[in-house]
């Protein structure tokens, strides 16, 4: 299916793209395709089904072979991130939103399919693997949509979870939190807000977390070579001083989880 592929609709780049060059046309998103974008498609059509309509809709490829997506409207938090990205209510909803995604995914046929990124083992769902405040779309403070899901791929709940809680709960350098609670008060309710019967325990996102963030850190080093884009050390450095200062908090006397 392609939509407006008429002469008079202009594209307007969008902001981010540190992966993908993405522009919006009309109603609709477009951005590189690869070799995943087949089983992304896939995903997030057999996702839609089952009535979880916070993802875009694959509305598949136009004449350039870019992937088309449809528009969500709304807004994205951008740097600095808004205050009320704090609030129990966005944790509240982030949480449910991630869950209502993740179950939605059981039983999604994995036969044959070509992922962009790794399988992590245990599989329990299809991971998104960018669950953060930048893919996350807002109507004012009420969180509506997830975007950029290019990057999915199977694996456990706790590697969505432990992502969403680095950038959601206050770990991450680049994103200062309030001082209103600290970042374990925080990720407990989120994972409440996902749902104890399904959420994996706070240790175990907490050493996913970090576990990312190398994985992360590595991906983006490679990357800025690739793509020649030598600003990207910085961030990958920030990602094992995050590391870093998650497993120094864990050993501090009286830590818990």
């Amino acid at each position: 299916m392609v939509l407006d592929d008429r002469p008079d609709a202009a594209a307007q780049e969008l902001e981010g793209g540190n992966v993908n060059a993405v522009v919006r046309v009309g109603d609709t998103v477009r951005r590189t395709a690869g070799p995943w974008t087949p089983a992304v498609h896939a995903l997030l059509a057999w996702v839609r089904e089952r009535g979880v309509t916070s993802v875009p809709a694959p509305l598949g490829l136009d004449d350039e072979g870019r992937e088309i997506l449809s528009w969500v409207p709304g807004e994205v938090a951008g740097w600095p991130v808004p205050d009320w990205l704090w609030t129990e209510q966005t944790r509240a909803q982030a949480g449910a939103m991630l869950r209502a995604v993740h179950d939605a995914t059981i039983g999604f046929d994995l036969t044959g399919r070509v992922w962009r990124s790794p399988t992590h083992h245990p599989v329990e769902v299809v991971c998104l693997n960018d669950v953060a405040p930048y893919n996350m779309v807002f109507d004012g403070s009420e969180l509506i949509g997830l975007i950029d899901v290019d990057m999915a791929s199977p694996g456990p709940r706790a590697w969505d979870l432990a992502y969403l809680a680095y950038r959601l709960c206050g770990w991450c350098e680049d994103m200062p939190a309030p001082d209103d609670a600290t970042p374990l008060t925080r990720v407990a309710h989120l994972l409440s807000s996902y749902g104890e019967d399904a959420a994996p325990p706070i240790e175990d996102v907490l050493s996913t977390i970090v576990t990312r963030l190398h994985d992360l850190a590595d991906w983006t080093d490679d990357h800025a070579r690739v793509a020649g884009r030598p600003d990207l050390h910085d961030h990958a450095a920030m990602y094992r001083r995050d590391a870093t200062r998650l497993l120094e908090q864990q050993a501090e006397p009286g830590h818990v989880g």
